[in-house]
């Protein structure tokens, strides 16, 4: 039974919205076209990395023995991966580096009826039509809409697997509807925030400040949430990571810390924000990172653990 588009989108998580190309692709995307278009004013490659196929999930519940679909991959960050995950198992993995950039992708499936999540490359602009599953399917449901910002580390980057992004682990625990609008080498920008037409987050979790610790002067963050809070109002619970710890910049740790700090005071002052202290999620060892500043599968593994206890702790 092929979908059409209309179809996979039911089956599509992590899209704001859709748009099908001439040759029948289906595109989904993570921002607005005016977020967009202010992306590629300030800086083509948070431009280009918006477009990404981050957080973004095939779901559903079947007895088929097999899956497919045609994809195309127009954008490449890092060569991540497209992944299958059985009940809450992964069971087969797919590179990127070892991909055309234009092909199918087929999978196989166990005997009898499973919860099924497929993981579109995380690093990576994808696209994808004529999906294809012999049997029938149950769309699942999911209650709580979460809008996700963030950096390189929320996108995606590090543990060069797509199943394996802290926001992704998190989430398999959390079971949220996920939009991430993650982008590498972003910071607290007040400029990119408006309300989104259609979509109204339960929740919203924010995980910046990584790219700009040293920036000295906290007014551009402080107007950052005053924006944020002037868009969703005060009673929409709103968590705040503060960034984790870096080992590239050990010289600098001191900054980054008190830079921590202020921070926590800017968000305290409002009270549907729940702080999370980012040091407190990833051990301050270079094993667990892919460059000192990214954290590798063993680091985004602790990090969407810790932080979904953190968030259980505190009633988010």
């Amino acid at each position: 039974m092929k979908l059409s588009n209309d179809e996979l989108k039911k089956i599509y998580f992590g899209a704001y919205e859709f748009e099908e190309t001439d040759d029948g692709y289906l595109q989904a995307f993570q921002h607005t076209k005016s977020q967009m278009s202010y992306l590629e004013d300030i800086d083509d490659f948070l431009y280009v990395r918006s477009f990404a196929s981050t957080s973004k999930t095939l779901e559903f519940k079947t007895d088929a023995a097999k899956v497919s679909f045609d994809y195309k991959i127009i954008w490449k960050g890092s060569e991540d991966s497209f992944e299958l995950m059985v009940d809450g198992l992964i069971s087969k993995i797919v590179y990127v580096k070892d991909l055309s950039d234009e092909g199918t992708l087929e999978f196989d499936l166990p005997e009898g009826t499973h919860d099924i999540v497929i993981y579109l490359a995380a690093d990576a602009t994808v696209l994808i039509r004529n999906f294809d599953i012999d049997s029938s399917y149950e769309i699942p449901k999911k209650s709580c809409k979460v809008l996700w910002i963030g950096d390189s580390i929320t996108q995606g980057y590090g543990p060069l697997r797509s199943a394996e992004t802290y926001v992704s682990i998190a989430n398999r625990l959390l079971g949220y509807d996920i939009i991430n609008q993650g982008i590498g080498a972003y910071y607290y920008d007040k400029n990119i925030l408006e309300k989104m037409l259609g979509y109204d987050p339960d929740k919203i979790i924010v995980s910046l400040g990584t790219n700009q610790y040293g920036c000295g002067n906290m007014t551009g963050i402080e107007e950052y949430y005053e924006k944020l809070i002037g868009i969703y109002g005060t009673d929409i619970p709103i968590l705040c990571i503060t960034p984790i710890w870096r080992g590239d910049h050990l010289e600098e740790i001191d900054v980054l810390m008190s830079f921590c700090e202020k921070l926590k005071s800017i968000v305290s002052k409002y009270p549907n924000i729940k702080i999370v202290d980012g040091m407190t999620l990833v051990p301050h060892l270079f094993e667990y990172f892919l460059d000192g500043l990214h954290p590798n599968c063993l680091g985004t593994e602790c990090y969407g653990r810790n932080l979904v206890e953190e968030i259980r702790k505190i009633g988010f």
